[in-house]
């Protein structure tokens, strides 16, 4: 048994098992429509593909988000998968032989979840946001599409890492542009098509092998990983130097609806530029699954205390590279093996749309 169109040769465990894909979006692939107009993938095509199905055109190209939106969705109907979209779950519950599923009306049972959530889920700003003039357009990253938004002056991006960096420059162009914050560091090779061809593998190969919990450096380097931005990869700051750009200490404050430097500074700017992250929100889990600071306690994925809980995706699930395509896949697989080794034949008396549920609301 198995859905039509998949491929034979992906090497896939558990193949043969219902399962449906639910999406917050009406699209495969919306959650990176979403992003930036001009956001390019910092990997080549070459490591961008499913299992099944290369990534088309150039291998040594950076594909747009758009186009890899597209993939996403053209992969969905080649192989037929049960996707479900507009589809936002609301909670995961227990119940017999499994868990509920619900999302407004409805209501799907599994016997297993897996959580792709990603590390996307709730903008993160900071509290005194709030105090800022209400002249200010405030935006998050993960709003800002392009800079025909922003209002005419000069533009404050917050925070130095790559989103700030690559928002700064476009911004930049035509507006006055300030950015606070340091970067973590810098990849200390030019991107582009030469390091997709000589150093992006060698950052692949230890980003899933090397820097993984099952070595002593890896496990050293994870609280790292998961607490500091990534390094800037494509826009440097020596560039943004040379742009125009105007490199500020972090923002400390607001005083009198302005931004406040950590050096005393007050900046008067028409439009604030969050670049400040993420928080991850696992309170429609009603399941015992989380720590005391509300992070999953999971061993390469695999819920330690919630029998066939599954999480995917996350910064440093596993390995380095465990957020990344190429990580992705490989988690995918260690999980695939891991719910076929507890299938039980009691599951194929089950209806169909009760054997298994992989619940993803969407983000990249």
């Amino acid at each position: 048994m198995g859905r039509p169109g998949w491929p034979s040769d992906t090497g896939w465990p558990g193949k043969g098992r219902d399962f449906v894909i639910l999406d917050q979006n009406a699209r495969a692939g919306d959650a990176w429509r979403q992003r930036w107009d001009s956001l390019h993938l910092f990997t080549p095509a070459k490591y961008d593909g499913l299992p099944g199905a290369h990534f088309p055109g150039d291998r040594l190209a950076f594909p747009s988000k758009d186009e890899l939106a597209d993939y996403f969705e053209e992969y969905v109907r080649r192989f037929d998968l049960p996707f479900i979209p507009n589809v936002r779950v609301e909670d995961v519950r227990p119940a017999d032989e499994g868990f509920a599923v619900s999302s407004r009306d409805r209501v799907w049972h599994a016997r297993n979840v897996v959580v792709a959530t990603g590390g996307h889920q709730l903008p993160k700003t900071p509290r005194f946001a709030t105090e800022v003039d209400p002249a200010v357009l405030q935006l998050h990253s993960q709003d800002y599409r392009n800079p025909g938004q922003l209002r005419a002056g000069p533009v404050l991006i917050v925070g130095l890492g790559n989103s700030g960096a690559e928002i700064a420059l476009e911004v930049g162009r035509t507006h006055p542009t300030l950015v606070a914050g340091k970067p973590s560091g810098e990849l200390p090779v030019r991107h582009g098509r030469t390091a997709a061809r000589f150093a992006l593998p060698i950052v692949r190969f230890l980003g899933l092998y090397v820097l993984n919990y099952n070595t002593p450096v890896g496990r050293k380097a994870a609280p790292g990983f998961k607490s500091m931005a990534a390094p800037l990869i494509r826009t440097k700051t020596k560039e943004l130097g040379a742009a125009g750009i105007d490199l500020v200490p972090r923002v400390a404050g607001v005083a009198d609806g302005k931004p406040v430097l950590e050096d005393g500074r007050i900046l008067d700017v028409s439009t604030i530029i969050w670049c400040t992250g993420y928080h991850e929100d696992y309170s429609w889990l009603k399941l015992p699954a989380l720590d005391p600071i509300g992070e999953p306690r999971q061993t390469r994925g695999v819920a330690h205390d919630v029998s066939g809980l599954y999480f995917i995706g996350q910064e440093f699930l596993f390995a380095a590279a465990s957020a990344t395509l190429p990580g992705v896949s490989r988690d995918a697989r260690y999980l695939a093996r891991q719910m076929a080794a507890s299938h039980t034949p009691a599951m194929a008396q089950q209806p169909a749309m009760d054997r298994s549920s992989l619940a993803d609301q969407g983000q990249p």
